[in-house]
C-alpha cells in the first residue's frame, strides 16, 4: 500500500529545510539554474500542508537537461523520466533523505510562472490558505492512499485560487521577486 496522504500543521522549519536544499542545487547547478524556489504549501508561512518541500529550478532551456540530471544525480536526486508532464523535468530526493520535490521548468514559461504566482498570491491571502488548507484535510480523509485522486481533487479549489491570482497579478503588477537560492 502506498505511503498515506498525511497533511500537518505549518512547520516553521520548512524554510530552513528549503535554504539547506537550495542551496546544495545551487551549488551543483551554478550557471545552469537561472532561478531556485521554494514553491508549493510549504513555502507559504501558516499553511498547513503535506511535509514534502517542493523546489522549482528555471533552467533557460531543456536542451540542458543531460548535464542538469548529471549534476543533480552527483547530490543524490534521482531523475524520474517517467514523469508524464512535458512542462517539466521532475526528480526525487536522495535515498534516506526527507521526501523532496524537484520540479525543472524553462524560465519564463507557463508553468514556472504559474508556481510562482500561486505561491505568492497565498502568501498574501490568508484567507484563502486558510480555505486551500481545510480542502486538503478533507480530501486526505476522502483519498488517504490514493495519492491521484486526491492531487486531482484539489484541482478545483487550485484554479479558483488562480482566477483570483490573476485578477490580483493585474492590481498590483506582480512580478517574480529575486531567487530563492
Amino acid at each position: 500500500m502506498p505511503d498515506p496522504i498525511v497533511v500537518v500543521p505549518y512547520d516553521p522549519k520548512w524554510p530552513v529545510e528549503f535554504r539547506t536544499i537550495g542551496t546544495a542545487i545551487r551549488g551543483a547547478l551554478a550557471e545552469l539554474a537561472v532561478r531556485i524556489d521554494h514553491i508549493g504549501s510549504t513555502s507559504v508561512v501558516g499553511l498547513d500542508a503535506k511535509p514534502v518541500i517542493d523546489v522549482q529550478v528555471a533552467v533557460e532551456s531543456f536542451d540542458q537537461c543531460d548535464p542538469i540530471v548529471q549534476r543533480l544525480a552527483a547530490i543524490g536526486y534521482r531523475y524520474r523520466a517517467d514523469n508524464p508532464d512535458l512542462t517539466k523535468r521532475y526528480f526525487r530526493e536522495p535515498p534516506g533523505a526527507k521526501r523532496v520535490h524537484l520540479h525543472v521548468r524553462e524560465h519564463g514559461s507557463w508553468s514556472e510562472q504559474t508556481a510562482l504566482l500561486f505561491r505568492d498570491y497565498l502568501r498574501q491571502h490568508p484567507e484563502d490558505c486558510k480555505r486551500y488548507a481545510e480542502t486538503k484535510y478533507s480530501l486526505m480523509q476522502q483519498y488517504q492512499h490514493e495519492r491521484e485522486h486526491y492531487v486531482e481533487a484539489k484541482d478545483p479549489i487550485i484554479w479558483e485560487i488562480l482566477r483570483r491570482a490573476s485578477g490580483w497579478s493585474k492590481m498590483v503588477g506582480w512580478r517574480p521577486g529575486p531567487s530563492d537560492a
